[in-house]
This record gives C-alpha cells, sequence and structure tokens, in this order.
C-alpha cells in the first residue's frame, strides 16, 4: 500500500510491505509488534479513536517517527538516515500525522479472515 502525505509543507511518499516489520527491526534493534503494543498499553485512545489528551504522558512517540521514516524508506531508497531526514524537516507535526498514517500501520498489524 502507498499513500503521500504532507509533512511540513513537503510531499513524502509512504510505502508498506510485508518487510516492513523486517526492516523496522533491522534498522532499529526493536521488535515492531513489542513497541506497538507498548504504546497501545501506554496511550489510551476514545471511543472514536482520536488519542486521550490525559493519557499522552504515557505515550513514546518514537515509535511513530521510526515507523514513519521505514514507511518513507520503503517508497524512496534515496532518503537518508532516520536522524537526517527528520532534521530535513521545520516542523514534524507527529499528532497531526498519525491519523495519516493509520491505515499503513492497520494494514501493516492486519490479517486476512477466510
Amino acid at each position: 500500500m502507498e499513500k503521500t502525505i504532507v509533512i511540513d509543507g513537503q510531499e513524502v511518499r509512504l510505502k508498506s510491505t510485508g518487510a516492513t516489520v523486517l526492516r523496522y527491526k533491522a534498522q532499529f534493534q526493536k521488535d515492531f509488534f513489542s513497541d506497538l503494543f507498548r504504546l497501545v498499553k501506554g496511550g489510551k485512545a476514545k471511543e472514536d479513536g482520536t488519542i486521550d489528551v490525559d493519557s499522552i504522558e504515557n505515550i513514546d512517540f518514537e515509535f511513530f517517527y521510526n515507523f514513519i521514516w521505514v514507511l518513507a524508506k520503503q517508497a524512496n531508497k534515496e532518503i537518508p538516515d532516520v536522524m537526517t531526514w527528520l532534521d530535513g524537516f521545520e516542523t514534524f507535526p507527529i499528532m497531526d500525522l498519525v491519523p495519516e498514517i493509520q491505515d499503513l500501520l492497520y494494514k501493516t498489524i492486519q490479517s486476512k479472515k477466510k
């Protein structure tokens, strides 16, 4: 699945593939699912799916920065390492970007029903 989002006025192409989880682990030496479940445990969502602001201090947003970089790297092999890439943005409004990447995150973890 591919999607283009806008970060700090720049169009960024993102791509989720069957290798997304393994690329995440290879790049960050962390288990994707462990990080994801830790994130879910730390923050609480409201019934409408938005994040409960009162629980925000429990969320480790590093997961989202890393996940977005992996998606961008899969779409464009030329992007630099994660820190250099992030430095290329004056702002990186993670709270605005999370809803933009939810479908890609869902596609990464969903299972097919038979």
